[in-house]
């Protein structure tokens, strides 16, 4: 009897063992450092951030696409050291981790390789050296060396050509906010990055420059704008709605009110709302828009009334405005300034081409598009230079690197500058962080770079 008790016994602990086989295992995987990823989550997560740079102020500031109504330092250059700390840990975090994911499909792994190049190229084009091959370790290596631009730049060209040969057709691609799951926009975009980055290069290293930007416009760049959709609720606002809020800080200023009135250009109307002042004392047509004076005084900004000057237009300031990330009109305009540099193609007729496409864009009466062309025909790089200025609109950190790497259109400095040289900022500086936190590394940056000030030129910015 006691035999077959133990018997019964024995048997029973085996069948729990066996029947906790799964259980036991799931409660020895560590929840904070998952082998799987969500990645469609992931992606999803990581594109939110492409709203944050599309519709970011400070380059739109430095371009005089705005003017401050009050409080008015950023437009004078009182902020020399900004965090890119953020960025690591999102979205450059949870594309890392689709790329480094051993279950991710090619899909992911290729999308994620190819927004990582969009968001590493405008955080390099801001603070110029960044850590890059060492970056996104997490606890392997808290403090990264810094790449040079060169290496940065190279190496996301190279991420991106391999990239584009990665997506299949066949597979789903779900979480994306951006292109709708479309793998074949995807490589039009990853393209798009390539040809960009290289033109940005032509003053640097012209021969490695013509070489990747011909092979990117064969391999298909995008040929419908690329928008950054918002919805109308709180949660996913267009950024633009959401400052205007509770508060009126941003103006049209008055540097592109000039610029574009003198030119006839109606876009203007839909950068920008009307002046109520205006509209009370009958003006009309581009008459209507009354930009902000740009980069003056917190008291003067102050004793200037809202109802006098013109606020960012419906078409961005909408709770669901979409935000453009990259457009036809800014790739006309790359092909323009290709062909004067001898890559090929005719400038004026790429140049003709992309302000067409902005007009479209922007929904611009095309009826006067025809005499626009006609009293603003291509002429020489600085047209093509202007014109990229006024398209890229309201896309501030874009605008501001090709403006830097162009020197055109000529744009006066705050007349109330706050930093040393009272010139506009061709960097932004490294956040106080790396000095204290990554010192070793952060020196040797600044040794190679120059100072870590805002008027320190890029590696790409020879001119």
């Amino acid at each position: 009897m006691n035999i077959m008790k133990t018997k019964h016994y024995t048997i029973a602990l085996l069948l729990l063992f066996i029947g906790c086989t799964d259980d036991f295992g799931d409660m020895n995987v560590d929840p904070n450092n998952p082998s799987d990823v969500l990645s469609d989550l992931l992606l999803t997560s990581a594109l939110k951030s492409v709203s944050s740079n599309a519709g970011a102020v400070t380059g739109a500031l430095y371009v005089q696409y705005f003017a401050e109504t009050q409080y008015t330092e950023d437009s004078r250059y009182g902020t020399e050291q900004f965090d890119f700390t953020s960025w690591y840990t999102s979205p450059l975090s949870d594309l890392q981790a689709i790329i480094d994911s051993e279950t991710a499909t090619e899909n992911y792994k290729a999308a994620a390789r190819i927004a990582k190049a969009y968001f590493m190229q405008m955080m390099t084009d801001r603070w110029g050296m960044l850590p890059y091959t060492e970056a996104l370790k997490g606890a392997d290596n808290f403090q990264p060396a810094y790449d040079t631009q060169e290496v940065i730049y190279k190496g996301l060209i190279t991420d991106l050509t391999a990239a584009v040969t990665q997506f299949d057709a066949n597979s789903s691609l779900n979480g994306d906010i951006l292109f709708g799951g479309d793998v074949t926009k995807w490589a039009e975009w990853g393209n798009t990055l390539r040809m960009a980055m290289a033109l940005r290069l032509s003053d640097i290293d012209a021969s490695y420059a013509q070489t990747e930007y011909t092979a990117a416009i064969a391999a298909g760049v995008i040929s419908a704008d690329v928008m950054y959709s918002h919805l109308g609720e709180d949660a996913n606002a267009s950024p633009w709605y959401t400052r205007f809020i509770t508060r009126t800080d941003y103006a049209i200023s008055n540097t592109m009110d000039d610029a574009m009135t003198a030119k006839g250009d109606l876009r203007l109307l839909k950068y920008a709302d009307s002046a109520p002042d205006a509209v009370t004392a009958g003006a009309t047509g581009l008459d209507l828009i009354v930009g902000m004076t740009y980069g003056i005084s917190n008291g003067d900004a102050g004793d200037i009334p809202n109802q006098a000057i013109s606020f960012p237009g419906a078409a961005i300031r909408s709770q669901d405005s979409p935000l453009p990330v990259y457009t036809v009109a800014q790739v006309h305009f790359c092909k323009a300034e290709a062909a004067v540099l001898g890559w090929g193609g005719d400038a004026a007729t790429e140049y003709d081409a992309g302000v067409t496409a902005s007009w479209t864009q922007w929904g611009a009466s095309s009826d006067s598009l025809a005499g626009y062309l006609a009293a603003n025909p291509y002429a020489d790089i600085e047209s093509i230079a202007y014109e990229k200025w006024v398209a890229a609109f309201p896309s501030g950190y874009e605008a501001w690197a090709e403006w830097r790497r162009l020197d055109s259109p000529a744009l006066t400095p705050a007349s109330d500058a706050q930093n040393t040289s009272r010139q506009i900022p061709v960097r932004h500086a490294y956040p106080q962080t790396e000095s204290e936190l990554n010192a070793d590394n952060y020196n040797a940056a600044v040794t190679a770079q120059g100072a870590d000030g805002l008027d320190t030129k890029l590696w790409w910015d020879a001119n």
